[in-house]
């Protein structure tokens, strides 16, 4: 299912591109330093498995993949 990233909840699971390479991502932070640009601090993988952590920017109107 896609969602527009201005949409996107801490929590939530999707699937983007972070450490070169597209993974399952899971939202620890979401940070909007302007209308136009959502800066989202990721989980990478599973929701039980933190151990590594990344940066995504997404203009509000992506869509953005959700993860089951």
């Amino acid at each position: 299912m896609k969602i527009k990233a201005a949409n996107i909840l801490i929590g939530d699971r999707i699937i983007a591109y972070c450490k070169n390479r597209m993974q399952v991502c899971t939202v620890k932070y979401i940070s909007t330093s302007d209308i136009t640009n959502i800066k989202l601090s990721v989980f990478l993988g599973k929701r039980d498995c933190y151990s590594s952590s990344g940066i995504i920017w997404f203009k509000s109107e992506t869509l953005v993949d959700l993860a089951d």
